[in-house]
């Protein structure tokens, strides 16, 4: 192993069968780009966090799923806070991203450490006819099932997403789609994930996140997404009151439930909180 250190966490969760894990490697200066690929695969999580250098307020972080280097990844920057505090204490830290500069704030609360992240200026741009029949069809949903509230559009704060806001609960808790269909249309159009949500209130969501590009069925936890939703709400005048806090509840279906708290002011980027528990290796 480089000179550095390893650690695996769990995110958006105070226990380690839920939330999403995640590897947190500290050290010194980064290692080459084939040593992170290599470390990353062999964690196996769908992202790990490179950090460097070992102690300071900015820091350069990289991301790596088994298979490539992603620009952002929200779980892992607040795994990464969460492993900062219990180096070095509560504190505001910059990480310098391939998406550009994230603000992650670190707090102790009682014997853990919690962490929030500001995400880059988040946008939302059209989805293509195209793209979002084929996304309906490969999903088995029809447009009818869409909540017209919140029309579907590819949302961006760090990595590009496509919110496909479903209008009751039901159609949520139904996902079975084509793994190879929907991985070859989602990398074709540059996305990281689906979003697919249900609005239980104004201010309280529950989310699906479908990540065949991650090599996985579904993610239990998605920051950079619910960085994007709340962006992307904030676009659209889908939020009641402003400033405005939401909470997403994802991962349960799968049995790792996890709750991401997302703060969405009248401009700038968005704030992604969570907790973050230690897995043993």
């Amino acid at each position: 192993m480089l000179a550095g250190q390893l650690k695996r966490y769990s995110a958006f969760t105070d226990r380690p069968e839920g939330g999403n894990p995640a590897g947190v490697w500290v050290g010194e200066t980064l290692p080459t780009a084939e040593q992170m690929q290599q470390i990353a695969a062999e964690v196996g999580y769908s992202e790990t966090a490179f950090i460097a250098p070992a102690s300071g307020a900015r820091r350069t972080v990289r991301y790596y799923s088994p298979e490539a280097e992603v620009p952002f990844c929200g779980h892992a920057t607040i795994a990464s806070g969460v492993a900062l505090g219990q180096r070095e204490g509560s504190g505001n830290y910059l990480f310098s991203t391939r998406a550009g500069e994230v603000s992650v704030q670190v707090d102790e609360q009682g014997q853990r450490y919690t962490a929030a992240l500001t995400s880059v200026e988040p946008r939302s741009e059209t989805v293509s006819a195209e793209v979002l029949e084929n996304a309906l069809q490969i999903l088995g949903w029809q447009a009818s099932d869409l909540d017209e509230r919140i029309p579907p559009r590819r949302a961006y704060a760090g990595a590009w997403h496509l919110v496909l806001a479903a209008k009751d609960a039901s159609r949520l808790e139904q996902l079975n789609y084509d793994f190879d269909a929907l991985k070859h249309l989602m990398e074709a159009d540059g996305l990281t994930t689906l979003q697919l949500i249900w609005r239980e209130s104004d201010t309280v969501i529950h989310s699906r996140n479908p990540f065949p590009v991650g090599g996985v069925v579904e993610d239990p936890a998605t920051g950079a997404s619910a960085a994007a939703l709340g962006g992307y709400l904030r676009e659209i005048n889908a939020l009641s009151a402003m400033p405005a806090q939401l909470t997403i509840h994802q991962g349960v279906a799968m049995g790792r439930p996890s709750l991401i708290t997302v703060a969405v002011k009248p401009t700038g980027g968005i704030v992604v909180s969570g907790g973050a528990v230690d897995i043993e290796a």
